[in-house]
């Protein structure tokens, strides 16, 4: 495409000057060859899609606007036992227990991405859904807040809710709540739902300052807040490791051993587990962090390597184009978008028929017997859930049973919205909507 790109350039430069039409002519097809090689996702459509997502993963009573419609209300007694309201939240996976920390790391996630490219999702239309999945897990860590010291930490047994194939409208696992305080201490916890709330007051900050204060009140709370020293040392430490795992992310680093592993199709490897998790995170990271040097000025060195903005920008460009269709196996990670994505995804709620059409109890076994081994596709497609995916040489086995690739996560999907709306913005700085080429489909 470039050599013929640039031999339509040459043929321009030659035309006589009195054609001024056919000169711009040329140059506009010469625009339009590369529009057409570069626009390959629909960034607006994933993002979309993505917010979609959390709110098939609601847990609690649902509300008037719920838009996932194969789902209902559940879990609705949730803290009963314990004489305490813990309606609500999100199960964080394909099950139905409601961790603490996941659901406290992903509301991080959405409200940095919000706070980060605010504009942007606007612009897309998504913001308030963007605000409504934040609010849908700080207004569940109010109520699990329930004292300065107490923090409920969980929701449900997972031994035994792993043995149930079930609706979460069917439930009849274990409820059971477990409880962070002086005696229980969590400080893992209790910090990163101090830091989801806090992230996410000043979220609401300027459309709702009641609302922002009380998640600060909180906040602070379980922080126990206390008077300290500049720490500028240990800032200074923490910024030169984040600044060698990016590095690593890039492979830029002189001991190749710690560089971070690739697939031979460019993917980010960790682990075989839900490896996703690691790629959207640190797409998102590499794209906060290459606007802070560009708006900075600056240039990160990699062992004597100076790297600018845009490199490490593409190659978090490079991440999400993978997980959207742009790897061997030509495969959407992100459910429901484009034409070929997963569709045996490992979760109970979207592979049983919907309880809005068949209220008819299924149980704990019969859930097992008769869905989660079927090979049909699920009942139901999980919009927006971005799925474990693929192995170390870039291969991915569509079963419900192969759990560690096909289930997804609240905290897989989280990061996407801020780097989506980071691309989606720039695309449409570059490009003409008016004149840009067809789009990959997205069904």
């Amino acid at each position: 495409m470039e050599e013929g790109i640039k031999k339509e350039q040459h043929h321009c430069t030659e035309a006589p000057k009195i054609l001024r039409f056919a000169h711009s002519w040329c140059l506009l097809l010469s625009l339009f060859a590369i529009s057409a090689g570069a626009r390959a996702f629909d960034y607006a459509d994933a993002l979309r899609k993505s917010l979609l997502y959390f709110e098939s993963q609601r847990s609690g009573r649902l509300p008037y606007n719920q838009r996932v419609t194969w789902r209902d209300h559940s879990g609705l007694t949730d803290g009963l036992e314990q004489g305490v309201d813990l309606v609500g939240g999100y199960y964080d996976a394909g099950d139905h227990v409601k961790f603490g920390l996941p659901m406290a790391f992903t509301v991080t996630m959405l409200s940095w991405g919000v706070i980060e490219f605010r504009k942007q999702i606007a612009v897309a239309g998504e913001l308030e859904h963007a605000m409504e999945a934040i609010k849908w897990g700080t207004d569940y860590f109010i109520k699990a807040h329930t004292s300065p010291n107490v923090l409920w930490a969980e929701v449900g047994d997972g031994d035994t809710d792993h043995y149930c194939w079930q609706r979460p409208e069917d439930m009849t696992t274990s409820r059971q709540a477990y409880k962070i305080d002086e005696n229980n201490p969590g400080s893992d916890l209790a910090g990163e739902t101090a830091a989801a709330m806090a992230a996410a007051s000043i979220v609401f900050k300027r459309t709702n300052p009641h609302y922002s204060h009380l998640l600060l009140h909180h906040a602070h709370q379980l922080l126990m807040e206390e008077k300290h020293k500049e720490h500028s040392h240990i800032l200074e430490q923490y910024r030169s490791k984040a600044e060698y795992y990016i590095c690593a992310c890039l492979g830029l680093n002189e001991n190749n051993g710690s560089n971070v592993e690739r697939t031979p199709g460019g993917l980010l490897y960790i682990r075989q587990w839900n490896n996703m998790q690691y790629v959207s995170t640190a797409a998102f990271l590499l794209s906060v962090y290459s606007d802070y040097l560009q708006n900075s000025n600056q240039n990160l060195k990699c062992h004597g390597k100076m790297v600018g903005h845009e490199e490490i920008l593409n190659f978090a460009k490079s991440q999400i184009d993978y997980i959207l269709g742009s790897n061997p196996m030509s495969m959407s990670y992100l459910v429901g978008y484009g034409s070929n994505y997963p569709t045996r995804v490992h979760h109970r709620g979207a592979s049983i028929v919907s309880y809005r059409e068949h209220k008819g109890f299924i149980g704990c076994t019969q859930g097992y017997d008769h869905w989660f081994s079927r090979q049909e596709p699920n009942s139901n497609v999980l919009v927006g859930a971005l799925v474990g995916g693929p192995d170390s040489q870039d291969d991915f086995v569509d079963q419900r049973h192969n759990y560690m690739q096909t289930e997804a996560c609240t905290y897989n999907t989280a990061p996407l919205v801020g780097v989506l709306a980071k691309l989606l913005h720039l695309e449409d700085l570059s490009f003409d909507q008016n004149h840009s080429s067809p789009l990959v489909a997205s069904y």
